[in-house]
């Protein structure tokens, strides 16, 4: 069940404007009609050697265009406000240049925003600091360990997927996880994978209530059929696809997937399977290990 904003309460974050008295926060699937989601912009943006993407790009040369990135950001704004979707905005801090990727440090559940911890633990207690004061119910934070959002599933109601590698999350952050929502009556399907693909999100993304992307090499067969016996059908991602993050898209809900423009093999098989696929150039946040998804945390879901 997701909870109700007090009428008493009022959001006041950039962007969130124009809320009526029974706006519901709260998400419990990864595919729900998105209705609100939270952004931060990337006008500091460095390329740090923080996982294999990016450490592939530092060897090729590669350098990040802020200017080019807070473009390829606005744009990727423009794309979910023309679907409906109210962006609120975490003000950008110089000293903290990986806060567009707003994925890492929490997490909202059917039950209010979760503090996880990610490896930059001080953006955690900066996000909380913002969103608190836009109304949203707080849950509190995870136990021991170490979480980031980016292996965090919410499958569907009543079933979270969570991976853990070492790299960003690891085993005691994914327990400590698993009981919080198993003690909310959730099943948590965990798995582990290798720390090279850092995310599990680099590896599986649902799109739909019985469909997701994943990358059947890298994951682990056991992991594979529980999704299977869910009656989920999976679209096949290849190792070269999950290195430019292939995976990394967001569910709008009703079949709307935004996805990278260059993603172009799985674009066309989403549009083949009915989805309508919006492209959106993110290749400056790809090139330095984020998509799409680590870019966006959505705050309300119609329940799916």
């Amino acid at each position: 069940m997701l909870f109700d904003l007090p009428a008493a309460e009022s959001p006041i974050g950039d962007s969130l404007i124009d809320y009526r008295l029974d706006q519901r926060w709260g998400v419990d699937s990864e595919y729900g009609r998105l209705t609100d989601v939270m952004v931060s912009p990337p006008p500091y943006l460095q390329l740090e050697p923080c996982q294999s993407a990016s450490v592939a790009s530092l060897a090729k040369g590669i350098e990040l265009c802020s200017e080019r990135a807070q473009r390829q950001h606005r744009a990727l704004l423009r794309a979910l406000r023309d679907e409906g979707v109210r962006c609120a905005t975490i003000p950008v801090a110089e000293e903290m240049p990986d806060l567009s990727f707003v994925r890492d440090a929490c997490l909202m559940t059917p039950w209010g925003l979760l503090d996880l911890k990610p490896a930059a633990t001080f953006e955690t207690a900066y996000v909380r600091d913002h969103v608190r004061g836009w109304g949203i119910p707080y849950l509190g934070s995870i136990g021991g360990g170490a979480v980031e959002g980016g292996d965090v599933c919410l499958l569907r109601p009543g079933t979270v997927a969570i991976g853990w590698s070492g790299e960003r999350t690891d085993k005691q952050g994914a327990l400590a996880l698993a009981k919080l929502f198993e003690d909310r009556g959730w099943a948590a399907i965990l798995t582990h994978f290798d720390r090279y693909f850092t995310h599990l999100d680099n590896l599986f993304a649902p799109v739909g209530r019985n469909r997701a992307l994943a990358c059947v090499e890298a994951l682990d067969p056991a992991f594979l059929g529980q999704i299977k016996a869910l009656g989920v059908d999976l679209v096949p991602v290849t190792p070269a696809e999950v290195q430019r993050l292939g995976t990394n898209i967001l569910a709008l809900g009703g079949g709307s997937i935004l996805s990278a423009a260059d993603n172009n093999r799985i674009n066309l098989e989403l549009a083949r399977l009915g989805h309508h696929v919006i492209a959106v150039n993110v290749d400056q946040f790809t090139q330095g290990g984020g998509g799409i998804r680590r870019l966006t945390m959505p705050l309300a879901r119609v329940a799916g």
